[in-house]
């Protein structure tokens, strides 16, 4: 060896410990997921509410109980946008006058993905007041009470009381919650009757109504707040709530391809604009504005709620325009509830149901009530129970929480719902995640404990459900 060979091996050899010093230790490679499938939990005996059952249930090729569930991923169906509630006025001002960290750990475990929180991702709100607001109101209320179509009044101000910050809060937790906008009246100047309940959009406002709803939007943008769609009217067919308004589906598409979808375009705003946002008894309501296409230029899709009618009608809407979207808005409960009832009929008919129909989102009417189901406007709901009751800090979950827990935590936003075998007495659905996750959720619709297969790629488990019972599996 020459000697400038031998100078350069003992340079190396004083500098390998310098480098061991520097050099950052290798991370740990990440656990790869454990095998088998996960179990989320409710009972309708309330023993047991959307808990994760010990253990997991391990895929095999050995015989299973039958029936089986085959979940097949290689036949794919829509997109799923989320699951939720409506943020009324009312469950916001019950939410804003809890104590800060008590609201903050509550909305953490309504609105966060991770531990027992159960991850909600959409949600509606009222553009102006819903009848579960304490009062009546829109953004236009001119003093004087004569008409303002140049929106010199405009003003977001009721909702910057509650709503807003409370979603600016929700939106911290979960910046890609999707939020949708459902106008219950427009201002009373603009409609036939003069009032908040009942009556027509005057065809003289159509411009002024569609700016109005346009400058909403904007000025929500601004408030930090992108609202990724609206309903044109709820329940445009009951004007007998308070607030209201009766909008006829000829009325309903001449609005959106006179004013409202030019008004959209000119503002170059993103929001979707959903049609009908009313019951599955009525079909032909969105079927004639998506008919026109003049109007359905400017339409997404369709919103259902399933006071009457069947939810298979939502399946009739998307085989006539397979091109537009189909949304579950609303559903409530009475109460005080009857939480087996309630559980079974929710997830069976809409979480299931609304989802095999091509509903892109399941949202439960309402988030929050207190005690006496307060607040609501005079003449509004009197018997909604929310999600939550609120008493103070005091928190009480109630049906509705558990049914959209069991899809909203695992069936995240991108999730496509995939085939899944259709099983008397077993109602299911079955999603891939964006992760690359399987869900399957099932509920036992008999009187009696229920074990079954459960087949996905050729591997198999069996389970097994207690009577009325939701299962979440996760795979």
């Amino acid at each position: 060896m020459s000697l400038s060979s031998l100078r350069w091996l003992r340079l190396a050899a004083a500098l390998l410990p310098l480098a061991a010093q520097t050099q950052k230790p290798a991370r740990p490679a990440p656990a790869a997921p454990a095998p088998g499938v996960t179990l989320w939990l409710t009972t309708p005996d309330e023993s047991v509410l959307f808990k994760p059952q010990p253990g997991r249930l391990l895929f095999a090729k050995a015989p299973v109980p039958q029936p089986v569930i085959e979940v097949n991923d290689a036949q794919a169906f829509q997109s799923i946008d989320g699951f939720g509630y409506t943020l009324t006025g009312g469950s916001a001002q019950l939410l804003h006058q809890m104590a800060a960290p008590e609201r903050q750990k509550l909305l953490r475990e309504l609105f966060a993905t991770d531990g027992p929180n159960i991850g909600v991702s959409y949600l509606r709100i009222s553009i102006g007041a819903s009848d579960l607001d304490a009062r009546v109101f829109s953004y236009d209320d001119a003093p004087d009470g004569q008409p303002d179509p140049e929106l010199a009044h405009f003003s977001l101000a009721p909702d910057r009381e509650h709503l807003i910050p409370v979603l600016r809060e929700i939106l911290a937790i979960s910046p890609r919650l999707k939020l949708l906008g459902s106008p219950w009246s427009p201002p009373a100047w603009m409609k036939t009757n003069g009032a908040s309940k009942g009556g027509s959009l005057k065809p003289e406002f159509y411009d002024a109504y569609a700016r109005y709803l346009v400058r909403y939007l904007q000025e929500m943008k601004a408030a930090g707040i992108r609202l990724d769609a609206i309903t044109v009217q709820n329940e445009p067919l009951h004007p007998g709530n308070n607030p209201s308004l009766l909008m006829p589906a000829d009325e309903q598409a001449a609005f959106i391809k006179r004013s409202l979808g030019p008004a959209f375009r000119a503002a170059r705003l993103g929001t979707k604009i959903l049609v009908y946002d009313h019951n599955a008894d009525r079909p032909d309501y969105p079927l004639t504005i998506l008919d026109d296409p003049e109007a359905a230029q400017y339409v997404d899709g369709s919103a259902f709620h399933l006071y009457a009618g069947p939810i298979e009608a939502l399946s009739k809407v998307h085989a006539a325009h397979p091109e537009k979207n189909v949304y579950f808005t609303e559903q409530w409960i009475g109460a005080p509830g009857k939480f087996a009832d309630d559980l079974a009929w929710h997830t069976g008919t809409l979480i299931i149901g609304a989802t095999r129909n091509w509903a892109r989102t399941v949202l439960e009417w309402n988030l929050a009530a207190d005690p006496q189901q307060n607040p609501h406007t005079p003449g509004g709901c009197t018997q909604c129970l929310g999600a939550l009751t609120l008493a103070g800090n005091a928190v009480t979950r109630n049906p509705a929480y558990y049914i959209v827990a069991h899809a909203s935590k695992f069936v995240r936003p991108g999730s496509v719902r995939v085939a899944s075998a259709e099983v008397d007495g077993l109602p299911n659905v079955a999603f891939r995640t964006p992760g690359g996750q399987h869900v399957l959720i099932v509920l036992n619709a008999g009187k009696t404990p229920r074990t079954f297969g459960l087949s996905h790629r050729g591997r198999q488990v069996a389970a097994s459900l207690p009577a009325g019972a939701v299962g979440t599996y996760v795979w």
